[in-house]
């Protein structure tokens, strides 16, 4: 049992949304988390059709419990709420006119906004659970996040290929592309295998979509369908007040590097790789997008890149923070060339280089070189970002 870092703060009759992707543990967080709390799971195939065919029942059922004194101070939890999105009209009266509290879990928002769903209008507080992070990992290891993924029992799996399998073919090529609204199952997976080839890198949607033999609208549609169920999240660029021409294509990630590994078929990643580097990288951005909601900071995650390729691989807040992640066991100057082109350009509090080097260091321009487990105890212990 992993010990999840994310802090779910309910004040009294405050209802919330937790969202993730399927299997990053959000039913378990719950069941540990509010261990007395009512729980309706629509996964369960008799409450998900009794619920389908008459939505009233929930509030009747919280009612005459709320009534009784059978509602203990804890919140109810809804799993997988998205299923029956007339529910949401119940809970909003019941939190509005019964004073009762919720949290409304599910791996994606999209189908409630699809079929006009009561988002609640900003009656409950969001949150996201990801993959894995490192420090909830005892004994961490890089290689087998590298190669597994973070999802839970991906991790910690003696067959991880067959569960990445599984959840590829079950979740990703099947309910996701359902989202599509498309019949056309094998050309969303082929989109699929072409994303994920292009993880991390500039996305052309018209060049993809010559690949996918789709339109480009068709790609753009399907990369949101990626966004809004949190398989995946856009990077922008950073285009604050450039003085060199910058490019403004964004870049697209997916949610978990396990999964990004089976897509593309890369085989076992070692260090000392090309792979291992762009994995690296990957997990780096794994990582800063958890901080930045579990933190509660917020800050904005981009990437800038120059059209004489200058480029730094991530850029934290306003500009605070400038990151570039290397797979080397020995950084030298040609790794740094961006993050000294980006210090002429912008004031900065800290330029890291994060790499496989066996010790810190500070080179010319006063550029950190930072073991990635250094730079993520740091970054997890406050001293990266923080708040002000």
């Amino acid at each position: 049992m992993y010990k999840r870092i994310i802090n779910i703060s309910l004040p009294k009759k405050t209802s919330c949304f937790l969202w993730g992707p399927r299997q990053t543990g959000k039913s378990t967080l719950l069941r540990e988390r509010f261990p007395t709390s009512m729980s309706y799971d629509l996964l369960l195939s008799d409450v998900y059709r009794r619920f389908l065919h008459q939505p009233s029942l929930i509030r009747e059922e919280c009612l005459a419990l709320a009534n009784r004194g059978e509602i203990s101070k804890q919140p109810i939890i809804v799993d997988e709420v998205q299923k029956v999105p007339d529910l949401l009209d119940e809970i909003h009266w019941l939190i509005e006119n019964a004073n009762l509290s919720f949290i409304l879990c599910g791996s994606s928002a999209r189908k409630l906004k699809r079929g006009h769903g009561n988002l609640l209008g900003g009656r409950a507080i969001r949150y996201e659970l990801f993959p894995l992070v490192f420090p909830e990992i005892p004994d961490f290891s890089l290689e087998r996040a590298l190669n597994n993924g973070l999802l839970p029992s991906h991790y910690e799996s003696d067959i991880p290929r067959e569960r990445l399998e599984a959840y590829v073919g079950d979740y990703l090529k099947e309910e996701i592309s359902a989202e599509a609204v498309t019949r056309n199952i094998p050309g969303f997976s082929r989109f699929l295998e072409i994303a994920a080839m292009s993880n991390g890198e500039m996305i052309q949607f018209s060049n993809i979509a010559r690949e996918c033999a789709v339109s480009a609208p068709t790609v753009k549609s399907y990369y949101q369908i990626l966004e809004d169920t949190l398989i995946g999240r856009f990077v922008p660029t950073f285009q604050k007040c450039p003085k060199r021409r910058v490019i403004t294509a964004p870049r697209f990630y997916f949610f978990d590097v396990g999964v990004v590994g089976f897509l593309t078929r890369r085989g076992r990643v070692q260090q000392g790789s090309e792979l291992f580097g762009r994995a690296l990288e990957h997990f780096i951005f794994m990582e800063l997008s958890a901080h930045t909601s579990y933190s509660g900071l917020k800050y904005p995650v981009s990437y800038w890149r120059t059209a004489s390729q200058l480029e730094v691989d991530f850029v934290l807040g306003s500009h605070e923070v400038a990151i570039e992640v290397k797979g080397t066991s020995l950084a030298q100057p040609h790794h740094w060339k961006g993050l000294i082109a980006f210090g002429e350009e912008y004031k900065t509090r800290r330029r890291i280089l994060v790499s496989c080097d066996p010790k810190p260091r500070i080179v010319t321009g006063k550029i950190e070189i930072m073991p990635w487990r250094i730079f993520l105890q740091d970054l997890w212990s406050g001293q990266i970002m923080c708040k002000s």
